[in-house]
């Protein structure tokens, strides 16, 4: 493909003045590399005729964008509806391919400024450095921030979803063309140092780094972009693995390094930030996890934690060849290198070799054990297992202690440290596997265990409060449910599989391998009840309730997702906890309460406006109730865990991860959060080792600031109330659109690809809980990424504009003085501030143009006319509600970088939207055949991967 079209490039010759643009030349040559690169491909695999087709769309595309062509925009369908099915798959996979590379490209180039940066001494927000800069500043000592991170907890958790359009074979080929790029700019480094310039690398250099990416674009172009079957549950346990070999083992040990590094030796950091996964044990509304899919996710996970350190401590033994001849060691490393079975006389004076052999062979024992799988050398014979992670990490201490005893600190730093760091963290379990079931699925399994104990023969029909006292009976009851012999439910006899094997694996990778438990639809608390009382029944609690000492061993979690049960999250959790004897039992069980909190299903439920504003009450009330409920105990306080449910799409709780956790209210965090990492943003995020680690420090950044400096102050009272009163106008008009419009389901399901994304192998999940097309039923998941792919984007903006004119207009009132409250609300409050950021955001990635091309899939011209009338009534009345809030006239102001990367990518995106809308034309009248369904589906790819973050 040719480079980006002149509207998109900068001048050629670029005056000096023009800082910006000397700033992306870099990054301008990198895409023309690519594109040049990927567009010789085309024409050598497809020939010179498929190459000038695509260069022919791309020319009316970028037209149709930048004038609003009338002729191009008839040019353009023309041609589109000209092509055969062949055709049309090879210019989509050109386009989704291009936008793949140009995403590798931004990537290096945020790199590489973030290195310059680096050199020039100034780092930038949401480093740690910065965030430690800020509390020396605020005369934080170094011994507070260690003691606020003992008793910190920060964990991203993966999670598989409908939305995950990538590939692991292409992530893999991906990863070496970004490495490839790396490479160019590492060659360019050294250069510049000599005061040479990147033009000047040598010829041979750059012929070799190029047939490289020659070699992994064609890889690519001969890869195919889609599963031929649905993803199965064991297929996202891999996928989701692989992030943790290329990024999570080898960065988080070094975002603790530096943290050390900044705070000094004599400040210990405990190890808080860990991960956490749902794959595998996630079974709301998938009935392909089971109590198998939780073992094998562990068994993965063991092995990849395993292999990783058995490479770690092979490359150790090559390091540590110290004779003991030329330097002591201490009496516990000598015990150490003689309990191992290495008696090579090649190595009998190398006591750390011979420890690391014997080490080495202990693992070998160990990944056989948990992961059922050999190790890939056996240099001694075979030794007993690791019985812990701690044993493990105790000979590792060993060898450290050793070193720095004896003159051998130097040598800890690069590879042993980072190797206890991440046995620390990861264990033998690598990350912790949560379980998620529905409470109705609860509900049945107690149900039938009742009425065959014949304890209560119809459980269902009992009300709330005689639910709660025979919950509270049972559980206060040493003596089991089940009867011996009787025969239960498939549905009865899997529900309890999970928890008798939560248990199994417990005591087989430790205790932090499953610790979370999460109720889906908490609406009662019986829902809570109930999870403790199966817990109980399968020895997951010891003693009963009310007994001293009674614990349950893993954390009951409601999650409130919809507006309502968001509007009782405070209320249900206070009813819980004045129930006899449940504060007693949650102190005793690690003294932790985790609530996690839905973003996108009351996102779905009231739009983006109620949602968040709900959500920031709900945190608000729990954070009263639990200091209520502490100060009442003092001496045993129960901490509070927010766990926030955020999706990729701004609609779905995405956005900026560091401004998202300053803008909590205050007193939510404390030092201790999780939060959901899902769909195609966790490769936008994590497949790149460097923008991980960057991804994961923001996260540490904004914990230690919200927690140590408290940004957020409590908001006054006039902003609460003007946002309870924008709460109610936006949700009125959201819900007037979504719920109230007649036809709307049937304009949603004409308009938009969602029939499409349901049919598409991406996920192990349905995209709907029923068999209906109605909106209530559908996943909040599939329902944000349609809208995305029509760039709509629906659920990240809609009834704000509608909200603020009546707020500014509100009878009675002055609207120059209303308007200057939602100015000043934006100036000085940050929850208001980010939501409105990322508003700004969302609308500069939607284009009604385009989703006016969808529009016209929708056959009844009235409905259309109505419903895209209403759409983009709302659409001008929230940008213009943003501009005069922010004062900012223009899409992204404010980011630069958001700014020049919708700049480079989106003219190679549209022509994806428009073959897009012609495919799914002769789809759904029937005229097409296997090619034109491939192609729509390499067309959601492709669109996914270059907006990045619609999932």
């Amino acid at each position: 493909m040719s480079a980006p079209a002149p509207e998109t490039a900068p001048p050629a010759a670029p005056a000096p003045a023009v800082r910006r643009a000397d700033k992306d030349q870099p990054l301008i040559q990198d895409i023309r590399l690519l594109g040049r690169i990927l567009g010789d491909v085309i024409r050598e695999q497809e020939g010179a005729a498929a190459y000038e087709l695509v260069e022919q769309v791309r020319k009316l595309s970028v037209a149709f964008r930048r004038d609003a062509d009338q002729e191009a925009d008839r040019a353009l369908k023309k041609l589109l509806k000209s092509l055969s099915g062949d055709q049309t798959v090879s210019v989509i996979r050109a386009f989704t391919y291009f936008s793949h590379l140009a995403n590798l490209a931004e990537d290096q180039h945020y790199i590489r400024r973030r290195a310059v940066h680096e050199r020039a001494g100034s780092s930038q927000e949401g480093s740690v450095e910065v965030a430690l800069a800020r509390l020396r500043w605020a005369g934080i000592a170094p011994r507070a921030v260690a003691d606020m991170l003992a008793q910190a907890y920060v964990a991203p958790v993966l999670t598989a979803h409908p939305t995950e359009v990538q590939r692991k074979s292409i992530l893999d080929a991906e990863r070496e063309i970004a490495q490839l790029l790396a490479q160019r700019d590492e060659i360019a480094t050294r250069a510049q140092l000599y005061k040479s310039t990147r033009d000047t690398l040598t010829p041979r250099q750059l012929a070799a780094n190029e047939a490289q990416l020659r070699a992994r674009v064609a890889q690519l172009w001969q890869t195919r972009l889609l599963r031929p079957a649905r993803l199965t549950v064991a297929d996202e346990i891999e996928n989701a693995l692989s992030y943790y070999e290329t990024t999570f083992l080898g960065q988080i040990p070094r975002i603790y390094a530096e943290l050390e590094r900044e705070l000094g030796t004599a400040h210990p950091v405990a190890s808080f930030l860990r991960m956490g996964q749902w794959i595998g044990g996630d079974r709301d509304g998938n009935p392909n996890v089971s109590a198998a899919t939780l073992a094998l996710a562990l068994s993965r996970q063991a092995e990849v934690a395993l292999r990783h350190y058995l490479e770690q401590v092979h490359l150790l033994g090559g390091e540590l060849s110290l004779s003991s001849r030329l330097v002591a060691v201490s009496p516990q490393m000598q015990q150490l290198a003689e309990r191992s079975a290495d008696d090579s006389m090649h190595r009998e004076d190398e006591p750390y070799r011979r420890a690391l052999t014997g080490i080495y062979a202990r693992l070998a024992a160990t990944l056989r054990a948990l992961g059922g799988v050999e190790a890939a050398r056996h240099a001694v014979a075979p030794q007993p297992a690791y019985a812990s992670a701690g044993e493990f990490l105790a000979d590792l201490r060993t060898i450290d202690e050793s070193l720095r005893s004896h003159r051998g600190a130097a040598l800890t730093a690069e590879r042993l440290r980072p190797l206890m760091r991440a046995v620390e963290v990861f264990g033998f379990h690598l990350a912790t596997v949560d379980l998620r079931q529905s409470s109705d699925q609860h509900e049945r399994v107690i149900a039938e265990l009742l009425a065959v104990a014949r304890v209560e023969p119809d459980y269902a029909a009992l009300d709330e409060g005689a639910r709660q006292a025979l919950l509270l009976r049972l559980l206060a009851d040493a003596r089991p449910l089940r009867v011996v012999g009787a025969a239960y439910s498939e549905h009865t006899a899997a529900e309890l599989a999970i928890f008798e094997t939560a248990l199994a694996l417990r005591g087989r990778y430790g205790e932090q391998a499953v610790r979370h438990y999460i109720i889906s639809h908490t609406e009662t608390v019986s829902d809570l009840l109930e999870v403790l009382l199966l817990q109980k029944e399968v020895g997951l609690m010891q003693g009963a309730l009310g007994d001293a000492g009674a614990r349950v061993q893993l954390i009951v979690v409601p999650l409130f997702e919809t507006i309502a049960d968001l509007r009782n999250a405070a209320p249900i959790m206070r009813a819980f906890y004045a129930l006899p004897g449940i504060a007693a039992l949650v102190r005793e069980s690690g003294a932790l309460q985790d609530i996690m909190l839905g973003y996108s299903d009351s996102n779905k439920d009231g739009g983006i406006f109620t949602s968040n504003w709900e959500l920031y009450r709900a945190e608000i009330a729990l954070v009263a109730l639990f200091d209520e409920l502490n100060a009442a105990e003092p001496r045993a306080p129960i901490a509070l865990r927010m766990f926030h449910g955020r999706g990729g799409t701004v609609g779905r709780g995405g956005g900026p991860s560091y401004q998202a956790i300053l803008a909590q209210p205050p007193g939510t965090v404390r030092g201790q959060i999780r939060l959901t990492e899902q769909g195609e943003v966790i490769a936008s995020k994590y497949a790149n080792p460097e923008i991980g680690r960057r991804n994961l420090e923001t996260l540490v950044a904004a914990t230690l600031e919200a927690t140590l400096l408290q940004p957020t102050k409590p908001a006054s009272e006039a902003f609460l109330a003007a946002a309870e009163e924008l709460s109610v106008a936006s949700m009125a008009a959201y819900r007037a659109l979504v719920y109230q419009t007649p036809g709307f389901t049937q304009y949603f399901f004409n308009a938009t690809p969602i029939r499409e994304i349901a049919e598409l192998n991406i996920g192990s999940r349905p995209a709907s809980r029923k068999p209906s097309q109605a909106i209530e039923d559908l996943r909040a998941i599939p329902w944000g990424f349609s809208w995305g792919q029509c760039r709509v984007t629906l659920p990240g903006w809609y009834g704000f504009g509608a909200a603020v004119e009546a707020f500014v207009q509100a009878p009675g009132e002055d609207p120059k003085a209303r308007l200057q409250l939602l100015q000043k609300m934006y100036r000085q409050w940050p929850f208001f501030h980010a939501l409105l950021s990322n508003m700004d955001m969302v609308l500069a990635k939607s284009d009604l143009a385009l989703a006016s091309r969808y529009s016209e899939l929708v056959p009844d011209a009235r409905l259309r006319r109505r419903v895209f009338g209403a759409i983009e009534a709302e659409w001008q009345r929230t940008g213009e509600a943003l501009a005069r809030i922010t004062g900012q006239r223009q899409r992204l102001a404010g980011n630069a970088a958001l700014a020049r990367s919708i700049r480079h990518r989106f003219p190679y995106i549209d022509p994806l939207h428009h073959l897009q809308v012609e495919l799914m034309r002769r789809w759904r009248a029937g005229q097409g055949d296997e090619r034109v369904r491939t192609g729509i589906h390499i067309c959601i790819n492709g669109i996914a991967a270059g907006l990045r973050n619609t999932g």
